[in-house]
């Protein structure tokens, strides 16, 4: 096996290999795809110990256990369901010919045909779960693949590449670590499909770089995921679940509640709830192993930033389970609650990705509503409440990539399911059938029937004289 790359000339030539290994291949059989799928099984089961050790020391704090559950688990899910159904999805899709020719013994159908190579960008705060869940969809389609992880975890990415390099052949499936300027290269290489995880701003340049040679894009962005608290929520369900969703990675996940609209009469019951759990999940924060740290200091700075900023302008912060000593020597931070904060704050256009979450009091739905449709559309949307009506009303009137009733990020975990975004929070999705679908060329065959009536039935030229009379009997509504 080759070693793995991290110079765009290296990139340059890793794709065009796999490209010429795909056309020279041809069919992609289900026992191919399987097997491919499988290596990767095989490579996360056996060296998971390594890995999670790795992202523990890339975050300067992350529990192994909360990364088996979080990245290889969640990862070796998603193959494994790629692994058990693809078969099936493999089948061509017969489709019916249009009149007469159905009568004529005409045949038609949409076969599944694998692109070509899969360029996948994953991010830091899941370093494994957002290369290996969107590759399950990826090989399952039958592509080859180029992986390029996040330089935000060093230690991550260098030993992915190392693996991929000493057990899976990179011109199925290959591996470059690099910084920002290989990871913009990467966006600009002529794939066959691109996947991006990351923010909104970035996404934009990636989509941006596709565009230059007509490169398809499944992009998952994020976004200010939203959480509405109705009047009919159980109140301690609804705070629990948003503690375990803040408290799960330090906040450091796309779909991560960050608005949490709660009724003006219900704020006080509903912030002492949130710390009850919360402390109860984190009872001190500084040194405490379950504790994810913030991944680096720029990210540190920038999240006390926001709430520094809105603490400025007027907004009373809340500090879960309590404010942390002065000069803490890890990244580990308390969860901050912003509540109210003034419009204009940083906190409320920015996505947080970190330890707050900003708390809004509202007295009546539709300016909820309201509220919400007029910010970019979020990635997920959290409803609490035992109203059905209400529920079906809130599910109606916005738009999200996905929706959790009376908890948060748990639609994220169907592997029955498509994942992704819309609008700002991005485009296509992975898992299940539907991200088979996203990295297959769709393509319609019509096999014609022995015999080609138009001639008789005066449709060509020729015309006689009787041809637009026919074709004018048939302008109906």
């Amino acid at each position: 096996m080759s070693s793995f790359t991290s110079s765009v000339q290296g990139l340059t030539s890793l794709l065009s290999r796999q490209k010429s290994a795909f056309a020279s291949a041809g069919l992609v059989s289900a026992d191919t795809r399987r097997r491919r799928l499988q290596q990767v099984i095989d490579l996360l089961v056996r060296h998971h110990g390594a890995l999670t050790e790795a992202i523990d020391l890339d975050f300067g704090g992350r529990p192994a256990g909360f990364s088996l559950m979080n990245d290889v688990l969640g990862a070796l899910a998603s193959l494994k369901y790629a692994r058990d159904h693809l078969q099936d999805w493999m089948q061509d899709d017969p489709r019916a010919p249009f009149a007469p020719y159905d009568q004529l013994g005409a045949k038609a159908w949409v076969m599944h045909q694998p692109k070509g190579t899969v360029g996948i960008l994953g991010t830091w705060n899941a370093p494994l779960f957002t290369l290996f869940s969107p590759l399950a969809s990826v090989l399952a389609a039958g592509n080859r693949a180029i992986l390029k992880p996040s330089d935000v975890v060093p230690r991550t990415a260098e030993l992915v590449a190392r693996l991929f390099a000493e057990h899976l052949d990179p011109l199925e499936i290959g591996v470059v670590t690099g910084d920002v300027e290989l990871a913009e290269a990467f966006s600009a290489q002529p794939f066959d499909h691109l996947v991006y995880t990351g923010s909104t701003a970035t996404g934009r340049l990636v989509m941006r770089n596709a565009a230059l040679n007509l490169v398809p894009v499944t992009l998952e962005l994020g976004g200010k995921s939203p959480v509405i608290v109705s009047g009919s929520a159980d109140l301690k369900k609804a705070a629990f679940s948003i503690a375990v969703g803040k408290a799960c990675n330090g906040g450091q996940i796309c779909i991560n509640p960050d608005l949490v609209y709660v009724p003006k009469a219900l704020l006080e019951p509903f912030l002492e709830a949130l710390r009850a759990t919360y402390s109860e999940l984190n009872p001190s924060v500084a040194g405490n192993p379950d504790v994810v740290a913030v991944v680096n200091q720029r990210h540190l700075d920038r999240v006390e930033g926001y709430v520094l900023d809105a603490q400025a302008r007027g907004a009373r912060i809340e500090c879960l389970p309590e404010p942390l000593a002065p000069n803490a020597e890890d990244r580990r931070r308390p969860l901050r609650v912003v509540v109210d904060p003034a419009p204009d704050s940083v906190i409320m256009r920015e996505e947080i990705f970190g330890p707050a979450m900003v708390v809004l009091t509202y007295e009546n739905l539709d300016q909820v509503i309201d509220d919400i449709n007029g910010r970019p559309r979020p990635l997920a949307l959290y409803y609490f409440g035992k109203d059905p009506e209400q529920q079906r009303y809130v599910l109606e009137r916005t738009v999200s990539g996905g929706v959790t009733v009376n908890d948060v990020m748990m639609h994220a975990a169907m592997h029955d399911a498509p994942f992704g975004g819309v609008g700002a929070s991005g485009m296509g999705h992975y898992h299940g059938h539907e991200g088979f679908l996203e990295f297959s060329h769709q393509r319609t065959v019509f096999k014609a029937p022995e015999h080609d009536p138009r001639r008789e039935w005066g449709l060509l030229p020729p015309y006689g004289e009787h041809f637009l009379a026919a074709m004018l009997a048939n302008v109906t509504s």
